[in-house]
């Protein structure tokens, strides 16, 4: 299904697309990033915050060493304490991501993957190649959504291309 290079390629991809986002949304007024929009986790930052926690959760699942970010909040806004928070705590998991990625030999993609699920309350097990592209997948599906908000705001949105990303990062 995936390989070790398609893990690279994703980890760097999601740091690109996040350095983006933080140069988007630097000029911001809070007022606009944690306003209701209608998307599913309603604002940009409860949005970006959803994202950071699922990375969290999945990086806690997929190393030893990395400890479980805590239940889904009630209010997603409040992960992180402030936009500064925010991007602080976005690039270390974006380091801890590529960290591992880089890392991963062709058998740590093999294999199943059992975790405590949240939202099934339940242990659940999948292939552990699945994990990693829903990882992958999941940060690519919401940061899309932020993309969306940002220009329905008339604000800068990132370059999303996977094709155009610097070979330099």
């Amino acid at each position: 299904m995936i390989d070790t290079s398609y893990v690279v390629t994703m980890a760097r991809y999601n740091a690109w697309q996040n350095r983006q986002i933080i140069e988007c949304i630097a000029d911001m007024k809070k007022a606009d990033l944690v306003k209701d929009q209608g998307a599913f986790f309603g604002s940009i930052l409860a949005t970006l915050n959803h994202i950071l926690w699922g990375d969290q959760a999945w990086l806690s699942r997929l190393c030893d060493d990395v400890p479980a970010p805590g239940p889904p909040p009630e209010d997603w806004i409040n992960v992180t304490k402030s936009v500064a928070d925010w991007k602080e705590k976005r690039h270390a998991t974006d380091g801890r991501i590529l960290t591992w990625a880089q890392t991963l030999s062709h058998l740590d993609v093999l294999g199943d993957l059992t975790w405590f699920s949240g939202v099934l309350n339940a242990h659940t097990k999948a292939p552990r190649a699945l994990c990693i592209a829903h990882m992958f997948n999941h940060q690519t599906h919401h940061r899309g959504q932020v993309h969306a908000m940002l220009t329905s705001q008339e604000g800068q949105a990132p370059v999303s291309d996977l094709i155009f990303m610097p070979e330099d990062l």
